[in-house]
């Protein structure tokens, strides 16, 4: 049987899309307008995407390596 929290937790999921696409229209509404009166705001806003993408990655990269690396370490320290 489907409990009360899965509900809410759907219907929060639900919600936060709506207000994720209503926020992406106005940032191309906003973009748009500035770019038409010779505005740079698209060329930050594509700056900040890209740092935004490139954090995660940095972070992922940065804990396989610290795994990668100590099991490295354990498997040399266990062969001697």
């Amino acid at each position: 049987m489907i409990s009360f929290r899965k509900i809410s937790l759907l219907g929060i999921f639900v919600l936060m899309q709506v207000f994720s696409f209503s926020q992406c229209a106005m940032c191309k509404a906003v973009v748009e307008s500035d770019m038409q009166s010779g505005g740079t705001a698209g060329e930050n806003i594509n700056s900040g995407i890209i740092y935004l993408m490139f954090i995660p990655y940095l972070l992922i990269g940065t804990v396989g390596y610290l795994i990668y690396r100590h099991y490295k370490k354990n498997r040399l320290s266990n062969n001697v």
